[in-house]
């Protein structure tokens, strides 16, 4: 079992510093993109000041100078957020806006989501296929009426922008209307279950009429800021768009309750695993497809019929095979004991033969045992199965378990 109290933030304090050199190592922030700070240029966010005055550590994520924790430390922010509320800097993010006349044809060529579910004032998480039956990136797509907002993760940025330029340069030679802006703004997360009771101090929007994935303009004080109820911890909780030079005002005015507190990569990633979601480079790639990674909940039976996004005669020969003949899919693992993390093996209980890969894994804050997702032959993917895990260097017993490994607190309006 787990130690409780200043004994378990003390060993999680303890795995932290013996993995430096490898993020992934603690959490599961994918390790192509974070490093520790080396002499290379690195961008900064708006907030990059404030961090710096609460004590963060930082480290280079996707050429950011990002936090990864403050001087509480990861533990206590990951149950800070599931109490309380957090403030997250996601202004790394890329965040673009598509307009023109074809905007509604050009977002369902480039990614799996159906505009016939996301009407103005609506997002959706979506997929960015590419044409070999992998993911270029996942993303946030919402409509605000004259234009769609897309927003991408910072690593893939630069992959995702020259896709969908190509993509646009296609549309254009065909008579086709669209444009595709990047949004220079800050972007910061406040998550958790007092997030909407504290907004609600310094917006003009009643945010009880405001559901998961709603957004609006909304006006914050004075500093006009594009809102929706969304985010990365399975929390309640909203993702502001801030113009740069008001980040750090609108930041501050939140923090001014004594229940958020500022929290770094670390915790987010904590966090996003318990909840079951995916992060982009480790539990999803270029090289998986929807089925495979449990997502086809994202593609709506209108789009697996007509297609029309890239992939989609690649993709869809598997939309209609059972699991079983999938070569793989995505689970979720639990157990007591040592962390397995990104790239340990699954193996056969039995016979302990290799079925399988760990993609993401850590320590559970919140159930106080380890965690993790990964890939397995379909036929050991059963929940309630046995498994066994190779997590520093001895086998573990894990069990199969439903994803989200702690139940989401979303927040649906009441019809």
């Amino acid at each position: 079992d787990v130690p409780a109290g200043d004994q378990q933030q003390a060993m999680l304090g303890r795995v932290f510093k013996r993995n430096k050199k490898c993020i992934n190592k603690c959490t599961t922030v994918a390790p192509q993109h974070a490093r520790w700070l080396s002499s290379v240029e690195l961008k900064r966010t708006p907030l990059y000041d404030l961090h710096k005055q609460y004590g963060a550590k930082f480290v280079d994520f996707a050429g950011y100078e990002m936090p990864i924790q403050y001087k509480s430390g990861l533990l206590q922010s990951h149950l800070h957020t599931r109490e309380k509320s957090s403030i997250f800097d996601v202004s790394h993010m890329g965040q673009y806006s598509i307009t023109g006349a074809d905007r509604v044809e050009f977002i369902e060529r480039v990614t799996v989501v159906d505009m016939n579910d996301v009407p103005a004032g609506k997002g959706s998480y979506t997929l960015i296929p590419n044409d070999n039956g992998g993911l270029i990136d996942d993303a946030i797509v919402s409509n605000v009426g004259s234009s769609i907002i897309l927003v991408v993760n910072a690593a893939c940025e630069e992959t995702d922008i020259a896709h969908l330029n190509q993509v646009i340069t296609d549309f254009r030679k065909n008579g086709k209307d669209v444009q595709l802006n990047k949004i220079d703004n800050g972007l910061i997360a406040l998550q958790g279950p007092l997030s909407a009771s504290i907004l609600q101090n310094h917006v003009n929007a009643d945010l009880s009429k405001i559901g998961f994935f709603d957004s609006a303009t909304m006006d914050f004080e004075g500093v006009s800021t594009f809102i929706q109820r969304s985010g990365y911890t399975g929390e309640d909780g909203f993702e502001i768009s801030i113009p740069k030079e008001s980040t750090e005002f609108v930041t501050k005015k939140l923090l001014e309750h004594g229940d958020v507190e500022l929290c770094g990569l670390g915790a987010r990633d904590s966090l996003r695993l318990e909840a079951g979601l995916c992060l982009y480079g480790n539990d999803i790639d270029q090289t998986t497809s929807p089925k495979q990674a449990s997502l086809m909940w994202t593609i709506s039976k209108r789009r697996k019929e007509e297609g029309g996004f890239i992939g989609f005669e690649v993709f869809k020969p598997e939309f209609d095979k059972k699991l079983s003949q999938i070569p793989r899919r995505r689970v979720g693992f639990q157990w007591k004991g040592a962390i397995a993390r990104g790239g340990s093996s699954i193996h056969d209980p039995v016979t302990e033969e290799e079925i399988g890969v760990i993609t993401s894994g850590t320590m559970s804050p919140t159930l106080k045992e380890s965690i993790a997702m990964g890939y397995v032959v379909p036929k050991y993917g059963k929940v309630g199965s046995t498994v066994k895990i190779l997590a520093r260097k001895k086998m573990v017993e894990a069990t199969v378990t439903k994803t989200p490994f702690v139940p989401t607190n979303y927040y649906f309006v009441k019809k």
